[in-house]
């Protein structure tokens, strides 16, 4: 049994294997109607459970055509209707969730929540998203990068504006999987310390600084996520401290002339990012969305012993 709980719990040859596996799987559903099976149908017989805290587009619907395409069984449920964490302890859910499916992607409001499940768990678990990392939003991303400007390995990032869950994940994915990350952040919003703790320790290149012209300089990917999250409400105060931090022309044009620019979605136009950037040459969004299904495909692969 295999969780997928964070990046910097795997290996380079284990996120290389994902990946990998990803790629070739996109590849080998070229041109298939999207309802089909996958040939191999190697989750045959597998029951898997979607549990959602926190409202899903992507990462619902990725899972859960993967799981349908892999051959297993879906349940999806949101947190409300389990009452996860309220009245039961998380961990006698996840004991007893253990006994009904094979595996559960869960996403949680807290970490805390996540760990709790998964250290009782007798089945793997999936990070879906927490509050502090969005592992299986990045290795989609590396895949979409990788896929357009190969391996990650002495590529230059740029991340701009809130060091959140997502730029935490950037950070572990750099960590493992090579190439340097540059993150500019009001000083309010840079990632938790945690995570730079983690990447000077293993000296990943990751550097943080408050410019976003200093961080997109000659950069190969240019990735931004929305001002507001989920779990935050301050939004003036984050729209005041964010404003220098939007993607637009000017800025992108800081960048290497072939970058590209990602952004996990949804995006909110013209705030985080202009439209003239979303729908324009350098982005790749759309691709990134699709390939959060092929990499949702690797992962669970991963967790079932089928790589």
């Amino acid at each position: 049994m295999t969780h997928f709980l964070d990046l910097k719990d795997f290996t380079k040859p284990q996120l290389r294997a994902m990946l990998n596996a990803a790629a070739s799987r996109k590849k080998a559903r070229a041109n298939q109607p999207k309802g089909t099976v996958d040939q191999d149908l190697p989750l045959k017989g597998k029951a898997i459970a979607l549990v959602f805290e926190r409202p899903s587009t992507r990462t619902r619907f990725s899972f859960e055509m993967a799981i349908r395409q892999l051959g297993g069984e879906v349940f999806t449920v949101s947190g409300a209707e389990m009452q996860l964490g309220r009245g039961e302890t998380i961990a006698d859910t996840a004991r007893v969730v253990s006994r009904y499916v094979d595996g559960i992607m869960l996403r949680a409001k807290e970490q805390h929540t996540l760990q709790e499940f998964a250290a009782a768990a007798t089945i793997p678990v999936i990070n879906g998203l927490t509050n502090r990392t969005h592992p299986t939003q990045v290795l989609a991303d590396v895949l979409t990068l990788e896929e357009h400007r190969g391996a990650i390995d002495g590529k230059r990032i740029a991340w701009v504006g809130d060091g959140n869950n997502v730029c935490a994940s950037w950070i572990e994915a750099v960590g493992v999987l090579g190439g340097s990350l540059k993150i500019a952040s009001p000083e309010s919003l840079r990632p938790r310390s945690e995570f730079l703790n983690w990447a000077k320790q293993i000296k990943a290149e990751v550097e943080v600084m408050t410019s976003p012209e200093l961080a997109v300089a000659k950069a190969n990917c240019v990735v931004t996520d929305a001002w507001l999250s989920m779990h935050d409400d301050d939004m003036e105060n984050r729209h005041n401290l964010l404003q220098p931090y939007q993607v637009n022309e000017a800025l992108m044009n800081l960048a290497a002339k072939d970058a590209l620019f990602m952004h996990c979605l949804p995006a909110h136009r013209n705030e985080e990012v202009t439209d003239q950037i979303m729908d324009g040459p350098h982005s790749v969004v759309f691709d990134e969305a699709e390939n959060r299904l092929h990499a949702q495909k690797a992962i669970l692969l991963n967790c079932f012993g089928k790589l």
